[in-house]
C-alpha cells in the first residue's frame, strides 16, 4: 500500500517515540510496548475512576465500576487475609457469564494469585483433568457447575482440598456461598500485595480440539500487552474514520463470547479501557439479542461469526435496522468472506465490520481488520498490533517472501511463556528468538495477514494442497448455505479426497450436485468436494465457535464407505 495510506500514517503517529503505543525491543528481540500498564492489577485499578458508570449488566445482577471494584477488592482481601493465598497460588473460575465471574477474576489479579478460567461447558471428567493439572488453592464455581467438581473435591482430604466459594447457588458442605461473604466496603483498598510484571497472571486452557487441553501460562506483562492491543486498534480505527481517539459515545457492548475464552478478554479489555458497558446474555438467542440491543442502545457486538450471521438473519426477518449498532466484531473462528459484504449491503458503511486473529497462546487478539480495509480485503485478518511481530516460515523456519504460503510464526509482548507443567510441549511450540509456531498456514502481503488453513486440516489430494478455509468460503457464498465444514477423507490412490458437510438454511433445497457446481465456478476442479453431505441439524461446535471436525470425520467416513 502506498506511503500516503491514511492508516499507515495514523499508525506511524501512534507508535512514534513518546506516543501512546511506542514499541521497544525485549532482550530476545521481540517487540513490546514502552508505556502502559505492566500488570493487570495496574490495569484494573485505573477503572476505579469510572465510578458510577455501568460496567456489567445481566439478568442476574448489575455492577457499576465502583461497585465492581469494591467487590473485587473485598474478595481479594479474603483470599489474602482469610485464606492465606500468596502469589503463585491458583484460583480456578468455573462459571457461566455471570457478572461475578469478573469479580472473581479481578479479585485474583488484585491478590496477585493466578486466575485459571475453565471452560464452563466441560464435563465432570474434563474438569477433573484440569483441576488435577493446575491444583488450585481456591475454587470459584457457580451452582450449576458445582456438581461437576464435587467428585474431585470429595476425593481430597481437608488439608489438600482448596477453599470453595459458590456463586448463585448453595455451597452445602463444600465451602461458603459468595452471597454470605461480608459486604464490600467501597472505602477499603485491595490487599497490599507486590504484583510484578514477571509474575504469572493466568493459566488458560487450550480448546483441546486435537487432544488434551494444555494450560497456557501468561505473565502479567503478557496480559498487559494483550490489554493494549485492542486500545491501539480502537485508536487506529477512530483515526481512520477521521475521529479523535477517546472521544464520542462510551461503548456499550453485547458480550456473547464466554468469559473463559481469550476472544472475550480482547473485547473485555477494550470496554474496560474506555469505561464502557458489557451487556451479558444467559445463553445465546438471536431474538433476545435484538431486544437487548434496542433496550440498552448497544453500540458494539462481539461474538463468533455463526452468532453474528444469526443476528443479521434475525434483524432482517424482524425488519430491525440495528440503529444503535456502530460495530460488528467477530472472532474465535474464521469469518466467512461474505459476511462483511452482507453487512455492507444491508447497512452501508454505518456499521463498522471488524474481525481479527488471536490464540490462547497470544492472550487474545493480536491482529485486526476493520472498516474500509476489511471491505477491501474481506479474506484477511488484518495487520498486527505494534506489540506483535509476524513471520511466514518455510519448512525449516526460514522467512518466506510476501505472498508465499507458510506457517504463521508470532512473537511479542502478549505471548504466553509456555504450557503449565509441560516443558516438552513448550519446547515444540517455541522456536529460537521467542517465535511461537501457531500451526496456521498463512500469507502476508503488505503486512496484511490472511489465514489459509490449519496445517493439520489441509487436505493433500494427489499431491495438490487444498485449503479447507478456501472451500468453506466458497460454500458459504451459496445463498442456501447456513454453515459448512470441509475436511479430508482417505482415498486409496489420491491419499485424500475433499469432503464437505453442509447445513442449509430453513426451507432451502440445494443438493450436493448444486453445491459442487457452485464451488466449481470459482475453484479448480481438484478443490471441489468429491463428497457433500447435506444436513438440517447444526454442525458440532465447541463453546468458542470452532467446528469439531473430529466428530464430523465419523460422519464423512460413513458417507464415503456408503454406510
Amino acid at each position: 500500500m502506498p506511503n500516503n495510506d491514511p492508516l499507515r500514517v495514523a499508525e506511524a503517529a501512534l507508535t512514534a517515540p513518546g506516543a501512546p503505543f511506542e514499541v521497544v525491543r525485549a532482550e530476545d528481540g521481540s517487540p513490546m510496548y514502552a508505556g502502559g500498564p505492566r500488570t493487570l492489577r495496574e490495569f484494573v485499578e485505573a477503572t476505579w475512576a469510572y465510578g458510577d458508570r455501568p460496567f456489567l449488566i445481566a439478568e442476574s445482577g448489575s455492577y457499576t465500576y465502583g461497585e465492581f471494584f469494591a467487590a473485587a477488592s473485598a474478595l481479594a482481601r479474603r483470599f489474602v487475609e482469610d485464606y492465606g493465598l500468596a502469589p503463585g497460588d491458583r484460583a480456578v473460575i468455573a462459571m457461566r457469564n455471570h457478572p461475578e465471574w469478573q469479580v472473581a477474576f479481578w479479585a485474583a489479579q488484585l491478590a496477585g494469585v493466578v486466575a485459571v478460567p475453565l471452560n464452563a461447558w466441560w464435563t465432570e471428567a474434563e474438569f477433573t483433568y484440569a483441576l488435577d493439572d493446575c491444583t488450585p488453592s481456591v475454587l470459584l464455581v457457580d451452582g450449576e457447575r458445582l456438581p461437576r467438581v464435587q467428585p474431585w473435591l470429595a476425593a481430597r482430604s481437608e488439608p489438600r482440598r482448596p477453599k470453595v466459594v459458590v456463586f448463585h447457588g448453595d455451597a452445602g458442605q463444600w465451602g461458603e456461598a459468595y452471597e454470605g461473604i461480608r459486604a464490600a466496603d467501597p472505602h477499603l483498598a485491595p490487599p497490599d500485595v507486590d504484583v510484578r510484571a514477571e509474575h504469572d497472571a493466568t493459566i488458560i486452557y487450550t480448546s483441546g480440539t486435537t487432544g488434551r487441553p494444555k494450560g497456557a501460562v501468561a505473565t502479567h506483562l503478557a496480559q498487559a500487552g494483550a490489554a493494549t492491543h485492542p486500545r491501539f486498534h480502537a485508536a487506529l480505527s477512530a483515526l481512520g474514520r477521521g475521529q479523535i481517539p477517546g472521544q464520542g459515545p462510551t461503548p456499550v457492548s453485547l458480550m456473547t463470547f464466554p468469559f473463559f475464552h481469550v476472544a472475550a478478554f480482547t473485547a473485555l479489555y477494550a470496554a474496560m479501557a474506555a469505561g464502557g458497558t458489557l451487556v451479558l446474555m444467559h445463553k445465546w438467542d438471536a431474538g433476545r439479542a435484538l431486544t437487548l440491543i434496542r433496550e440498552h442502545k448497544v453500540t458494539h457486538y462481539a461474538g463468533v461469526p455463526a452468532t453474528a450471521l444469526q443476528l443479521l438473519d434475525a434483524a432482517e426477518a424482524a425488519g430491525d435496522g440495528l440503529q444503535s449498532l456502530a460495530m460488528l466484531n467477530t472472532g474465535g473462528a474464521a469469518a466467512p468472506a461474505g459476511l462483511v459484504g452482507r453487512l455492507t449491503a444491508r447497512h452501508g458503511e454505518r456499521i463498522e465490520p471488524r474481525n481479527g486473529y488471536g490464540l490462547t497462546e497470544t492472550s487474545g487478539g493480536v491482529m485486526a481488520n476493520f472498516g474500509a480495509a476489511y471491505r477491501a480485503y474481506p479474506g484477511s485478518v488484518g495487520r498486527p498490533a505494534p506489540g506483535t511481530e509476524v513471520r511466514i516460515a518455510g519448512p525449516h523456519g526460514q522467512p518466506l517472501l510476501d505472498g508465499e504460503v507458510g506457517e504463521l510464526w508470532l512473537r511479542g509482548q502478549s505471548l504466553v511463556r509456555g504450557y503449565w507443567n509441560d516443558p516438552e510441549a513448550t519446547a515444540q511450540a517455541f522456536a529460537d528468538g521467542g517465535w511461537f509456531r501457531t500451526g496456521d498456514l498463512a500469507t502476508v502481503r503488505d503486512r496484511r495477514v490472511s489465514i489459509v488453513d490449519r496445517i493439520k486440516d489441509m487436505v493433500i489430494r494427489g499431491g495438490e494442497n487444498v485449503y479447507c478455509v478456501e472451500v468453506e468460503s466458497a460454500l458459504h457464498d451459496h445463498p442456501d448455505v447456513l454453515d459448512a465444514a470441509v475436511l479430508g477423507v482417505p482415498h486409496p490412490v489420491l491419499g485424500e479426497e475433499v469432503a464437505a458437510v453442509v447445513q442449509l438454511r430453513p426451507g432451502a433445497t440445494a443438493g450436493a450436485d448444486e453445491l459442487r457446481a457452485h464451488v466449481a465456478k470459482g475453484l479448480a476442479a481438484f478443490k471441489v468436494p468429491a463428497h457433500v453431505l447435506v444436513r438440517d441439524e447444526p454442525l458440532p461446535r465447541n463453546a468458542t465457535g470452532k467446528i469439531l471436525k473430529r466428530e464430523l470425520r465419523t460422519t464423512t467416513d460413513r458417507l464415503v464407505s456408503g454406510g
